[in-house]
């Protein structure tokens, strides 16, 4: 394979690089996607499975244009902790419940989608406006790749700084000077490094591992409704909506096409809450498409949806194989942070090129205050909180830069702005 060689969305992958191109993302997404159902206390080969099975529906509902992979959401954490504590031993129940209607509810929004275009988007997020969105769904979570690493512990492990460093460099210089094949797998590598300096220095346990059974069933369950639980949870759907068109522009700019317009903002958002609705109707947790794997694309330049569709047959398989799922949930956190280090970063630099290719005039005081507003917002910490619901970091720079875009909107509409000519 040539280096620098780009393979597009519907390219054909030889089974050689299919299989480590598949695993390297499953590996990308693994480590943050696995935290969400240890954090809700399940098992999480339930939570694979219907990662795998998610993303292929959403690659079908999608006709195969856009390469996208659904991992666990961490949106809905904070309101379905709510319901959880609320109904006691049949929380995680009701909150199935919820995440059922949300997925339902999202649905519905896809056929308004549908119906009304695309074209507002435009008008409630503007370049000036979508860049810094974008750029805040990765800046947003550098935090979380230096707490994973180590390097916010009070006092730092040298054993995990010299397993961030080894995995961060390999990432790094793999990206620009590894050829031919191994020039589009240096996230694996990367992994693969860091586990053998992690376990050189001592800080992977398998007592785990030699515990799990080889082969065992997802822990599959009902939900439960309840009005009170579902409208606790249902607000999420405009922390899931904005991230995911987010999530689309990201991957638009990175393939080259506006997947927005093909195969279309309906499909995309219909698959990503359909795929939410199955998984609460199965006793999973909500889906949703992943900024690690966009990263992955943005350093390998492989987009092909094949070798999506093959990380998520590679999840399901591994939902049935309990000791290899269990294998892979022990990763370190310095092995983590330190892909995530670089894939987070990626996310940003994908929001500033909005700005770039859009050719945003800061000249023009509109653009200046979007952005400044926007993200000042997103990176300050400020938290609105409406019901159980706290819209923050990201999503709150969302909600003001469309209030703000749609202010400005209006203004010009009535020839108020000084600045039309």
């Amino acid at each position: 394979m040539e280096n620098q060689r780009i393979i597009q969305v519907e390219d054909k992958v030889p089974f050689k690089l299919l299989v480590p191109l598949s695993i390297q993302h499953m590996f990308a997404m693994f480590g943050a996607s696995i935290l969400v159902p240890f954090l809700f206390g399940i098992s999480p080969a339930v939570v694979l499975f219907m990662n795998g099975v998610g993303t292929l529906l959403f690659i079908c509902v999608t006709k195969g244009k856009a390469p996208a992979y659904l991992g666990s959401s961490f949106a809905f954490l904070a309101p379905a902790g709510v319901v959880i504590q609320n109904f006691g031993e049949s929380g995680y129940a009701y909150a199935l419940g919820g995440f059922v209607a949300v997925g339902f509810c999202g649905c519905i929004l896809a056929f308004i989608v549908y119906k009304f275009g695309t074209e507002w988007i435009n008008v409630v997020l503007p370049p000036a406006a979508m860049g810094p969105v974008v750029a805040l769904i990765g800046l947003e979570l550098s935090s979380n790749a230096a707490d994973n690493a180590g390097l916010l512990d009070p006092a730092m492990d040298p054993r995990k700084i010299i397993v961030f460093v080894i995995t961060l460099g390999t990432a790094v210089f793999g990206s620009i000077l590894f050829r031919k094949f191994f020039s589009v797998i240096p996230i694996l590598i990367a992994v693969i490094a860091g586990y053998v300096a992690a376990f050189a220095c001592g800080l992977l346990d398998f007592s785990a591992v030699a515990a799990a059974p080889v082969f065992a069933l997802p822990n599959f369950s009902r939900p439960k409704f309840n009005l009170e639980a579902i409208m606790t949870i249902l607000p999420v759907l405009l922390v899931i909506t904005s991230e995911h068109i987010g999530h689309q522009v990201v991957t638009s700019k990175i393939v080259g096409r506006d997947l927005l317009k093909d195969p279309g903002l309906h499909r995309s958002l219909f698959g990503d809450n359909f795929s939410t609705m199955i998984s609460g109707l199965i006793g999973s947790v909500p889906t949703t498409t992943y900024g690690e794997n966009i990263g992955v694309m943005a350093i390998t330049r492989v987009y092909s949806v094949r070798v999506i569709a093959g990380a998520a047959v590679l999840s399901i398989i591994c939902s049935f194989i309990g000791k290899l799922s269990t294998l892979i949930s022990t990763i370190p956190g310095p092995v983590i942070g330190g892909i995530s280090f670089l894939l987070y970063g990626m996310i940003g630099t994908s929001g500033l090129r909005i700005l770039v290719d859009s050719q945003v005039d800061y000249g023009n005081s509109r653009n200046l205050a979007l952005t400044s507003v926007i993200f000042v917002t997103g990176l300050s910490g400020i938290a609105v909180k409406i019901g159980n619901i706290q819209l923050t970091g990201m999503v709150l720079a969302c909600v003001v830069g469309m209030v703000l875009s749609l202010v400005f909107y209006l203004l010009d509409y009535f020839h108020l702005t000084n600045d039309q000519a």
